[in-house]
């Protein structure tokens, strides 16, 4: 009897004990652990990841909103030439993929609806667009992007019976990584009315919050009050923001419907389309900032109805054509004199040359460099087999190099 009441009392004890909530960081290890082998789109992998997915918004008691479920399945045939575009109306057979959108629905019996999205796929094993050079290997892209999609998780949960002046729809985007494809399946095949969608919001690579904690906000031009919005609730922040809704990821697709977008990047690295992109070189205390810093911008917009779409210029129009390439990786948040060097590309001119990362170029060739717009200029006047001298800003020392294309 004493053993069967002990027994009884431990069996209440373990039911009793609430189960420890599903962080960031734990979104982010089962998203990019090599048992997803590079979540590319169509692959098993990737299958794997957006049942998580899924499994994830019913926990969290979010509706599904797919065409199958929490799914929305897409076949495509792949593209064999970059100005092609993707054929959606395939039946599935040799040659096509199939990518699936996990869509999920916060419904407060609102008019308008705000869109939280963010890309789940990445490169697989070394798909076109890896940056790897060297052995196949699983690319697992902790911050590109499982960090979205752990954030729009964490708002998922945090939105639950607030804000409830808009209903909210949860997509996680395939094929991103493709030419975002999945964003832009969506926006032509909707599983809401998307004339009343009230703005969306994207995060893609918001892993990597530095020490100074810079952030970009992509499209705050797309409607009049968004600057003023991001500006107010900002406190932890050094932002860059961007007026333009055009750019490399899935708030493209929405903004190109008329949709005015906000989109939220820490900046590009060293790990950006490699194997070495991993979760434990994620800033996961960044990551809450963020998120919370999200849901007070959502917060604040609640009751301003419909926000208004207002068109902006495309930043990528002015952007020159190379013939070369110096092999670095801008800091793109960086908005100093000159452009700073936030990575270095094995075997190409740079690294042969000797620049090296936090390196600032102030000049290129005979070009004064004073951000990063001259120096895309500066750089498209050369041709392979120039030589040219480079002046970088080294720690507060100037350093002159030649560089060969």
């Amino acid at each position: 009897m004493k053993y069967s009441s002990l027994l009884i009392f431990l069996l209440v004890l373990v039911a009793c004990k609430k189960l420890e909530p599903i962080s960031i960081k734990d979104d982010v290890i089962f998203l990019s652990d090599d048992k997803l082998e590079g979540r590319q789109t169509g692959t098993v992998g990737e299958k794997k990841a957006a049942n998580y997915i899924a499994n994830r918004f019913k926990n969290l008691g979010i509706e599904a909103k797919g065409t199958q479920n929490y799914l929305q399945p897409f076949t495509f045939k792949p593209k064999t030439n970059p100005h092609q575009k993707v054929n959606y109306n395939v039946k599935e057979g040799d040659s096509t993929i199939t990518g699936l959108n996990v869509i999920g629905f916060l419904d407060n019996k609102a008019e308008n609806t705000v869109v939280i999205g963010a890309h789940y796929d990445h490169l697989g094993y070394g798909a076109e667009g890896s940056l790897h050079r060297g052995e196949k290997a699983i690319h697992n892209g902790a911050d590109d992007n499982a960090s979205g999609v752990a954030v729009l998780l964490d708002l998922a949960k945090k939105l639950k019976e607030t804000n409830t002046n808009n209903n909210y729809l949860f997509i996680t985007f395939s094929g991103e990584e493709m030419g975002l494809l999945g964003s832009n399946y969506f926006v032509k095949n909707p599983t809401i009315d998307t004339k009343r969608v009230n703005y969306m919001i994207n995060m893609d690579m918001v892993g990597r919050l530095k020490t100074d904690s810079t952030l970009a906000v992509y499209g705050v031009g797309t409607s009049p009050i968004f600057k003023q919005t991001v500006t107010s609730n900002n406190a932890n922040f050094k932002l860059i923001p961007k007026e333009s809704g055009i750019g490399p990821s899935d708030h493209t697709s929405f903004y190109n419907a008329n949709i005015p977008v906000l989109h939220f990047f820490t900046g590009q690295h060293e790990d950006y389309h490699k194997p070495t992109d991993d979760y434990d070189k994620l800033n996961y205390k960044g990551m809450q900032t963020i998120s919370n810093y999200i849901f007070e911008i959502i917060t604040d917009l609640d009751d301003n109805g419909k926000l208004p779409f207002r068109k902006t210029k495309n930043e990528s129009d002015d952007t020159p054509r190379f013939k070369v390439v110096l092999g670095v990786i801008p800091d793109y948040l960086f908005d100093g004199k000159g452009m700073r060097i936030d990575g270095i590309s094995e075997g190409k001119p740079a690294q042969k040359a000797g620049l090296k990362k936090g390196d600032v170029v102030i000049k290129l060739g005979d070009s004064t460099v004073t951000d990063l717009m001259s120096y895309m200029r500066a750089l498209s006047t050369f041709e392979k087999g120039n030589k040219t001298q480079v002046v970088v800003d080294r720690k507060g020392e100037k350093v002159e190099v030649e560089i060969e294309f």
